[in-house]
Parts: C-alpha cells; structure tokens; sequence
C-alpha cells in the first residue's frame, strides 16, 4: 500500500452530514496525512466544487490527489443500500438529475420527520431552528438529533435517531439503486457498494443474502465494493475482498468520516498503510490516476 501513501474514499462535510466544512475537510485531509482521498457527500457536488477550487488555487495542497464523489441512499424491494459514485463528471445531467431527486426526497423526509416527532412526542422547537435546518444544502438525521439534544429531549445523535427519528418509516422516498447506478455511470463514474454489510441502521447483511444483493447489483452496472471500512472487522473485510475477486469488482477503503457527528477519525478504513493492495483496489486507483490525468 506504501507505493500509494494513506487513503481514504469515503467522508462527508457540512455540505451534508458532517461537521466539517470542505476547507475544513481539505486541512485534516492533509493533517491526516492522506494522500489520496474523495469527498463523498450525500445528494450533493457542492463540496467537491470547493475542493477543486481550492486545489486550483492553492500550492499548500499540491501533494494531495482529489476524485470527486457523491454517496446516494437507496432502497428497493430487497432493502436499502448506499452507491458510492466516483470520478464522475460533475456538470453532467445523468448524475445531476438523481442528485436533485434525491434532494428533493431528502427535504420532504426532514421535513416530515420534524412533524412527527411533535406530533407524537410533543417536541418543538423555535421557527428560527427549523428554518436554519431547512435553508441547509443537505440536512439529514443528524442535524435534527443536534437540536434535540440542544433541547433536552436527548443526550445523544445515536439515542436521537434510534429512539425517536427512526420510528418514522417512509416506503418510496428513496432512489432506487439502478437509478444511482445508471446516474454515476452515465457521467462517466464508477459506482460502489458502500458498507455491503450494512443496510439500514444496525442491520447485518450477510451469506447467502448478501451475495444476492450484490448480483443484483452487479446486473444493474455497479462496479466495485467498499471491501475495507471502519466498521467491518478482519474477517468481514476478508469475505468482502473474496466475494470482489469472485466478481471482478473494483475494491475501495473508506472511513465514513462525519467529523463531530460520528466517532471515527479520517484514514480510518480497517487497512494498515503498510498492507499490500489487493488487486481490486490496485485497479480501482489505477482507473481513478487515468481519470485525473484526462
């Protein structure tokens, strides 16, 4: 991995839920001592645009290499997932056209999840709250736990969602993963299957179902999976890289970085810097390095 330096394809800034603006993101990227990294924000390009123009304009960061990045949240009858798209053309309308529907789900779920947590626990905030969240480019579950939590309604994000947000189900607010799919690819992206164990909150998605999954989305164009992330342990990132080779897919190493809203640290993808690359993964950089030099 040495030929590479630290890596890390996978976190989120304010432009979404995160906590640190993408300059912010820029400077512990480099403090990080990362090398190679995406911004991958939930329905948004707005922060990879201000990287870029950093990067443009600045010398301070000229030994780091940037791909532009996007995660969407998807889900159909077999459940949710998350597609990571990377390299993409940004100005391109197949991906902007699933970005701004996502948004668009995005806003109606904030929106209804604030109503129905004072409808049915009687927790209300000032007007001026609820505007600030709303006039945010991408708010989402963490930003309302924060103001339960400012309230009183809440010691922690984790209690927040689990206990409260979550209990609100939507059954078609959501893209479906072909869709994402379609998207990255038709801007010139390669589509991942982020976090492939997990589904939606705790859930564990594992053996025969897992693999299922995973065909389903290989048939529909995705193209790589996130084999090493902070959550997974040795053995998970094992049947992971296994099921990669098995398929020819593309491997990435991410952390999910949130800042503030999630205890984990940037670089922190479950592999040492010293390990050898999979092949997988080898691929994928090789493919992102002939991306940039275009």
């Amino acid at each position: 991995m040495s030929r590479y330096g630290k890596i890390d394809f996978h976190m989120h800034s304010a432009v979404s839920d995160g906590t640190d603006s993408p300059e912010e993101i820029l400077y512990n990227v480099k403090n990080s001592g990362i090398s190679f990294f995406s911004l991958t924000d939930h329905d948004a390009t707005k922060g990879c645009e201000i990287i870029r123009s950093v990067l443009e304009k600045s010398e301070t960061y000229s030994d780091l290499t940037f791909i532009t990045g996007v995660e969407f949240s998807c889900k159909d009858e077999m459940g949710k997932y998350h597609i990571l798209g990377y390299g993409y053309n940004p100005e391109s309308k197949a991906i902007l056209d699933v970005i701004e529907k996502g948004h668009t789900y995005r806003m109606n779920k904030v929106r209804a999840r604030l109503d129905f947590i004072e409808k049915e626990y009687g927790f209300s905030f000032p007007q001026e709250e609820i505007d600030n969240i709303l006039a945010m480019d991408n708010p989402g579950k963490p930003h309302i736990s924060n103001l339960m939590i400012k309230y009183g309604y809440a010691k922690t994000i984790g209690q927040a969602i689990k206990d409260y947000i979550d209990k609100i189900h939507f059954k078609n607010a959501y893209i479906r993963p072909e869709e994402a799919i379609c998207g990255i690819c038709g801007a010139g992206g390669i589509p991942v299957l982020a976090h492939p164990f997990f589904g939606s909150g705790g859930e564990l998605i594992i053996g025969k179902e897992m693999e299922e999954r995973l065909m389903r989305l290989i048939e529909f164009g995705v193209q790589g999976v996130e084999a090493f992330y902070s959550g997974f342990s040795p053995k998970q990132i094992n049947e992971m890289l296994a099921m990669a080779d098995r398929y020819n897919l593309y491997v990435t190493a991410g952390s999910d970085y949130h800042g503030k809203n999630k205890l984990i640290e940037l670089g922190d993808t479950g592999m040492d810097t010293n390990e050898q690359a999979p092949n997988g993964l080898k691929r994928f950089i090789s493919t992102l390095k002939m991306k940039q030099a275009k």
